[in-house]
C-alpha cells in the first residue's frame, strides 16, 4: 500500500527535517541527522568522538486494507498500516571480519544512555503524535491504534543493548487512485504537495508519480435491460452533436 509509504516517507521529514539539514533550523531530535529510511546507519556515519550516536531507522513492516462490511462498495475500506522505527545507541563493534556498526552495551558502564535512549523515543513519539513537524504525517494517519516500545535484550548472557523498537500500528487512508488523470494517488499526492521542496521525500515520491498513467474507464453508451414479461428495453446515453 502507498499510503503506508507516505506514512513513512512524512515521519521522514518529520524526525530529519530539510530546513534542519539546510542549517536553518535546529534538529528536533537526540539522534541529529542520523535518521535513516528502510535501514540502519552505516558504520563510516559513526561519530567516533563520541562514546555513542543516537540514532533513528524507519521501516513500514505491515500493512493491509479490509472490507467495511459484507455490503460495502469495492472501495469502502478501512487500512492499518505498521511503522517500525529503531532507536539506539550506535558504537563501533568489531568480531573476527572486522569492525561494524551495533547498538551499545553499556548496562553497567554508563546508566546515563538508558535515559538517552528513552528521551530519544520520547522525542519521536512527541513529534509525530502531537507536534507541528507531525502535521503531514497526521494527514494519513487517521488514528494511533497502538504504540508498543521493545528493549532489545540477553538477560541469560547478562546483554542489554541500547535499542529500542518503537512499533506505531496506525488506522490510514486507503489508496485512492485517480484513473482519469494519472499521477499519485491520495494520500500520497497530499503528502507529496505538503513536504517543502528538495526534500529527501518529495524526491521519493516525484520519481513515483510517473509510473502512474492516465487509464481512463471506457464510457457507458448503451443500457439494455429487462423488465420482465419479456419485456426489454435500451437506452442510449450518446447525443448527437
Amino acid at each position: 500500500m502507498l499510503a503506508a509509504e507516505a506514512m513513512r516517507l512524512a515521519a521522514m521529514e518529520a524526525l530529519n527535517p530539510t530546513a534542519a539539514n539546510a542549517g536553518t533550523i535546529a534538529f528536533p531530535t537526540l539522534a541529529g541527522k542520523f535518521v535513516y529510511d528502510s535501514r540502519s546507519i552505516a558504520l563510516e556515519d559513526l561519530d567516533r568522538t563520541r562514546d555513542y550516536t543516537p540514532t533513528l531507522a524507519l521501516f513500514t513492516s505491515e500493512s493491509h486494507a479490509s472490507s467495511m462490511g459484507e455490503a460495502a462498495a469495492m472501495g469502502d475500506t478501512s487500512a492499518r498500516a505498521t511503522l517500525e522505527i529503531v532507536a539506539e545507541l550506535a558504537v563501533v563493534a568489531q568480531d573476527g571480519d572486522g569492525e561494524f556498526a551495533d547498538a551499545a552495551d553499556m548496562a553497567q558502564t554508563d546508566t546515563d544512555a538508558r535515559l538517552v535512549l528513552a528521551a530519544l523515543c520520547s522525542q519521536v513519539r512527541c513529534l509525530l503524535q502531537y507536534g507541528n513537524a507531525g502535521l503531514a504525517w497526521r494527514r494519513v494517519v487517521k488514528q494511533v491504534a497502538e504504540v508498543r516500545e521493545q528493549a532489545f535484550a540477553s538477560p541469560e548472557l547478562g546483554l542489554r543493548y541500547h535499542r529500542t523498537l518503537l512499533t506505531f500500528v496506525c488506522d490510514i487512508a486507503d489508496d485512492e487512485f485517480d484513473l482519469e488523470n494519472g499521477g499519485l494517488p491520495e494520500p500520497l499526492l497530499s503528502v507529496f504537495n505538503a513536504l517543502p521542496e528538495n526534500s529527501y521525500a518529495k524526491e521519493k515520491l516525484a520519481a513515483l508519480a510517473s509510473h502512474f498513467t492516465v487509464d481512463a474507464r471506457t464510457p457507458l453508451e448503451v443500457i439494455h435491460g429487462d423488465i420482465g414479461s419479456g419485456l426489454a428495453f435500451e437506452a442510449s446515453l450518446t447525443t448527437d452533436p
